[in-house]
């Protein structure tokens, strides 16, 4: 009886943490980040702190969006024009 008593208690802890964890639960609905950059405003859309697509807002201009090139890294591409790819390399650095 004791051993049945354990095992009760031991898996309500159990089900307890996973139900703790549950309200944690991803979110559909992207963050977007709103900045200025100069002249421009840029809207940054994340799901759960994923960076998948930019909005960038000239003042003068027409508005258009960065997405990824791929899912993995930093590369991203017009969604207008996705031959042009934009440059991530660094110049100089102090």
């Amino acid at each position: 009886m004791r051993t049945l008593n354990r095992l009760l208690l031991a898996s309500l802890l159990a089900f307890a943490s996973i139900a703790a964890h549950a309200d944690d639960a991803p979110s559909a609905e992207p963050d977007v980040t709103i900045r200025q950059d100069g002249d421009r405003t840029i809207q940054e859309y994340r799901v759960n702190g994923f960076l998948y697509a930019i909005k960038v807002i000239p003042k003068g201009g027409k508005p258009y969006f960065l997405v990824r090139a791929d899912g993995s890294d930093g590369n991203f591409v017009r969604s207008d024009d996705p031959d042009m790819l934009i440059p991530a390399w660094e110049i100089f650095s102090w």
